[in-house]
C-alpha cells in the first residue's frame, strides 16, 4: 500500500468543486435600491442640485452595498466539506440531506425550526435542504440551507460522502 500523496492544496491542484451556488438577491430588490437612492436625492432637493445628485449617488450606493452583501451568500461542496455562508462542516460530520419543497421549507423555517440549528435562510428562495449533523460533539441538530437547486445539493453531498 502506498502512502497517500500530497493534498490537492499542497500540490497546487485546485480541489474538486461538487456544488457551487450563490444566493443573489432578486431583481426587484435592485429596483428598490434605485428607488431608495432617488428618495435620498429628493430629500436633499431643497438644498440645491448638487446635494440632490450627491444624495442620489450616495443613497443608491449605500443601499446597493446592503443588497449585495445580503445577497452574497454562497453554498459549496468542496474538498470534503460543506461551506455554507460562514459555516464550514466536514461531510463526514453530516447525515442525510432532506430535500424540502416550498411548503416543507416554510414549515422548517417557522414552526418546526430548532433554535440550535444553523440556518442559511433567504426568504426569497422558496426551496431548501435540511442536512442532519451527526457529530456528537456538535450541539447543532441540522443545517437549514435555502437553495434554488435542492436536489443537486443533496446529490453533491451524497457524492462527497462516497
Amino acid at each position: 500500500m502506498q502512502p497517500p500523496g500530497p493534498s490537492p492544496e499542497a500540490s497546487g491542484v485546485p480541489p474538486r468543486v461538487l456544488y457551487d451556488e450563490r444566493l443573489t438577491a432578486p431583481r426587484s430588490w435592485w429596483l428598490i435600491a434605485a428607488l431608495a437612492g432617488v428618495s435620498c436625492g429628493l430629500i436633499l432637493l431643497p438644498l440645491g442640485t448638487l446635494p440632490l445628485l450627491g444624495g442620489l449617488v450616495a443613497g443608491t450606493a449605500l443601499v446597493a452595498v446592503g443588497v449585495s452583501a445580503y445577497g452574497s451568500a454562497r453554498i459549496r461542496v468542496v474538498a470534503g466539506s460543506l461551506v455554507a455562508g460562514d459555516a464550514r462542516v466536514p461531510v463526514r460530520a453530516l447525515g442525510e440531506a432532506h430535500v424540502l419543497d416550498a411548503e416543507q421549507a416554510r414549515a422548517w423555517r417557522t414552526h418546526r425550526a430548532d433554535p440550535r440549528a444553523y440556518m442559511l435562510l433567504r426568504g426569497y428562495v422558496p426551496t431548501a435542504v435540511r442536512v442532519e449533523v451527526t457529530d456528537p460533539g456538535d450541539p447543532t441538530p441540522y443545517l437549514y440551507l435555502s437553495t434554488r437547486r435542492p436536489r443537486a445539493l443533496a446529490e453533491a453531498l451524497e457524492a462527497a460522502r462516497a
